[in-house]
């Protein structure tokens, strides 16, 4: 593993960021829909700041990432969660073809203790990461997955306030655009028994969709599940769609799309919310003027729902 100027600069910017993020630098209000579930603006807010061109695309090799990570874990505080270890954070070696150096990979890992049935777990998941720079464009990444990131904060905050039965693990994964890397160190690392999580709720791409329309994935391969989102879909604020799982249909098949595809794998169930692909996707104008604000308040309201409804239901 070489020692390159550039990890350098890297560490210097980490040390720069922390200061500058002391300030803070986010404004606290900012127009968004109402909603009697969670803090819209602050969710809003959020979203906003992630994909800002002052993260440049929070990708590892950039200096600005440390700006992201702060970002990310003071809001892991911020909305409730606790540590499962002496940090919130999982660090790991982010390996790059085709050549011999390494980049720092950090993932955040938060919990929220159920009540009757704590020694079970829902992981709630989404990627903090996106691809940077490329030909001097920034790849902003508001709606992949800066939209999940921050609704990570809001789903953390909104059962901080309203207890879960079964425990609930919150991660903000690092790596997803470079092979689920971040996700696949998580599973090969638990932090709990693999026996005591009942599944995997993941969220990548949920801020934006012309028809109204908010995919869960998965029930083809976990049908006990389809009540619980069977029910929810009834009074959910967006259209709740089931598909988009099944086997052989290529491009239209995400289960090995995003972060719970390592999940998966390890025979530890999923269910993923996402949009389809739309004309911004990996484009530089995947930027916050272009989300809906209202729609995603809604999915995120969906969301939870879907949370609260597999935590009784199990």
């Amino acid at each position: 593993m070489k020692v390159s100027t550039y990890r350098l600069l890297l560490l210097l910017a980490g040390v720069l960021s922390a200061a500058s993020f002391a300030l803070g630098q986010v404004s606290a209000t900012v127009e968004a829909p109402k909603s009697d579930v969670i803090d819209a603006c602050r969710l809003i807010c959020d979203i906003r700041h992630l994909s800002s061109d002052e993260m440049e695309g929070r990708s590892a090799e950039r200096p600005s990432i440390f700006k992201a990570r702060d970002f990310v874990e003071q809001r892991f505080r911020e909305s409730g969660l606790e540590p499962m270890g002496r940090s919130f954070k999982q660090e790991f070696r982010i390996t790059q073809p085709l050549t011999e150096e390494t980049l720092l990979g950090v993932n955040f890992i938060g919990v929220i203790k159920g009540g009757g049935k704590a020694d079970k777990y829902i992981v709630i998941t989404a990627h903090y990461d996106h691809v940077g720079i490329r030909n001097g464009d920034i790849y902003n990444g508001a709606d992949d997955n800066a939209s999940g990131t921050a609704a990570l904060f809001a789903i953390a905050k909104y059962f901080s306030g309203n207890k879960p039965d079964h425990s609930l693990i919150f991660v903000a994964f690092d790596a997803e655009e470079r092979g689920l890397q971040g996700a696949r160190h998580f599973v090969a690392n638990l932090p709990v028994a693999k026996e005591s999580i009942l599944l995997n709720i993941n969220m990548d791409m949920i801020s934006r969709n012309d028809k109204g329309e908010l995919y869960a994935a998965g029930t083809f391969h976990y049908p006990q599940f389809k009540p619980a989102l069977e029910k929810v879909r009834k009074t959910a604020p967006v259209k709740l769609l089931l598909g988009h799982d099944i086997p052989g249909t290529g491009r239209d098949d995400w289960t090995n799309q995003s972060d719970h595809a390592a999940f998966h794998r390890a025979g530890i169930p999923f269910i993923y919310f996402g949009v389809e692909d739309h004309k911004d996707y990996h484009r530089p104008t995947d930027t916050f003027e272009n989300i809906q604000p209202e729609f995603y308040v809604k999915a995120v309201e969906t969301i939870i729902e879907a949370v609260k409804e597999v935590d009784g239901r199990r």
